[in-house]
């Protein structure tokens, strides 16, 4: 927690370096105490796991970067260089994604197509700083390469590959969300940055050698951490993904700041109001979130709005929370009266098949799963067939005549789980140990499964029986029920 606070005091330190080079001491100070306090930075300062995440390193980080690409910049000293390689390793160390660091020192100064020729230029005639600084990151680089082969055998391994609905959907970005849902939308929960981002105007305006630079860093950053499918990023206060940007931020705001000082008093005035009424709106809503009124990730609208202005929250309240989900996988459906609910299909395999048997529970025929034939037929369907909703509870049943061995081997499962790209997540089953079946006789299996946050609507649920004994077990009426919030 300490060793965080240093973290943080050290890039504010850079920042405030930065800043000085490009505006009057005012707007220095005032630029520095919005980024503290009119954003969700404070959060990452003060408060203990909050602060120990990434993006308050990273945040020092892009500090460091933008004070050294200027020194480099005025200098061409090859320390600069070497000390801009070990933090960018570092950097896409930390975070791969964050290879996007690269296009602050590669375009600073390119403001048109004779200084991006300038630019080449001159990197070309300091080509072997610049290869200097290409070998440091591939340095950082390979530690990670070298301890996957180590420890899985591969150079390469995809950490998230273990869990498929969490990834970069680089071609279905969810950048609406991420910036203006009431779940956790950064324009949402720090309004300042509206005015920042404004900034980039004056920026392109007043200093064009370092627009790009800016521009298309904070575009390409917008991006990717857009991309990711689980774009709320868990328990946090507005979007830390965007937290390691606020250094690059605070130049675009600092121009806001100037133009807005230089204008007449009316509309200086307005626009001081302004920013005073986003910064008082922020230290509430953090002071909101630190009491739990704002929660961490289950924000609506109607919660929003039903809590605003308020320091207390009420059981009525918390009813227009997004569901609460597990952290332990144990789900239990217990407020079914709040949920209706239909039959969406059943299986009950009554048409002619080589493995279907006129041993049944019900109808002709059943399906009888051998060592050959270890997996039943499936219910399948993608999630916008099952709901509209954001989350739907499925009632899950099969009947199945078993042998004592299969019972005592708990040879057998009824298992559903969802799938995207042809790989499966939340998997979860019930096996005869949670039961007491009865053997050489029909026994029902049912259970209760609450839908994930799907990575897109599209994704396909599977429910089916998976047989792992050695006689026959006979399945019939595999049926799926559908409970959605009224």
């Amino acid at each position: 927690f300490i060793g965080s606070i240093i973290y943080s005091l050290i890039g504010l330190w850079f920042t405030t370096k930065v800043l000085n080079r490009f505006f009057s001491p005012t707007v220095t100070i005032v630029s520095m105490v919005l980024i503290v306090f009119a954003t969700n930075y404070i959060v990452h300062i003060t408060m203990h796991g909050q602060n120990a995440m990434s993006q308050n390193y990273l945040f020092t980080g892009y500090a460091m970067i933008l004070w050294f690409t200027i020194r480099w910049h005025e200098t061409h000293k090859l320390k600069y260089m070497v000390i801009l390689g070990v933090i960018s390793g570092l950097m896409i160390l930390s975070r791969p994604t964050e290879i996007v660091v690269l296009i602050i020192p590669v375009l600073w100064g390119v403001s048109s197509r004779q200084t991006l020729i300038d630019k080449w230029q001159l990197l070309w005639g300091y080509k072997m700083q610049v290869i200097a600084f290409v070998m440091i990151i591939g340095g950082f680089g390979s530690l990670q390469l070298i301890y996957w082969k180590l420890y899985v055998g591969n150079f390469l391994f995809n950490s998230y590959g273990g869990n498929p609905s969490e990834g970069l959907s680089l071609l279905s970005p969810y950048t609406k969300q991420f910036l203006f849902s009431f779940r956790k939308g950064w324009l949402v929960y720090t309004p300042i940055m509206v005015l920042a981002i404004t900034g980039f105007y004056f920026v392109f305006k007043k200093n064009r050698d370092v627009f790009f630079a800016l521009f298309g860093y904070f575009i390409c950053n917008l991006y990717l951490v857009s991309s990711w499918s689980t774009w709320w990023y868990a328990q946090s206060f507005s979007q830390r993904a965007m937290v390691s940007s606020f250094p690059i931020m605070a130049i675009a705001l600092g121009y806001f700041l100037t133009w807005l000082f230089g204008q007449k008093k009316g509309i200086k005035w307005s626009g001081i109001v302004l920013v005073l009424f986003l910064t008082g709106l922020n230290l509430f809503q953090t002071t909101q979130w630190y009491k739990g009124v704002i929660h961490s990730d289950r924000m609506t609208k109607d919660y929003y709005f039903s809590v605003f202005g308020k320091l207390t929250v009420t059981e009525e309240d918390k009813k227009l929370l997004l569901l609460k989900r597990s952290f332990n996988g144990v789900e239990k459906f217990t407020n079914q009266e709040e949920y209706s609910n239909v039959v969406f299909k059943v299986l009950n395999f009554d048409e002619g098949n080589t493995n279907f048997t006129s041993e049944s529970y019900s109808g002709c025929c059943s399906f009888a799963l051998t060592k050959d034939a270890i997996y039943s037929p499936f219910i399948e369907a993608e999630y916008q067939d099952l709901t509209q909703k954001e989350h739907a509870w499925l009632r899950v049943s099969a009947w199945v005549y078993p042998s004592q061995k299969d019972i005592d081997e708990n040879a057998f499962s009824l298992a559903i789980n969802f799938i995207y790209n042809g790989d499966a997540y939340k998997y979860a089953d019930l096996e005869p140990k949670d039961l007491e079946l009865v053997p050489n006789q029909w026994n029902k299996m049912e259970f209760d499964y609450l839908t994930p946050e799907v990575r897109t609507k599209s994704d396909k649920f599977r429910a089916l029986v998976w047989y792992r004994g050695s006689d026959t077990l006979y399945v019939d009426d595999i049926k799926i029920k559908v409970f959605e919030k009224k």
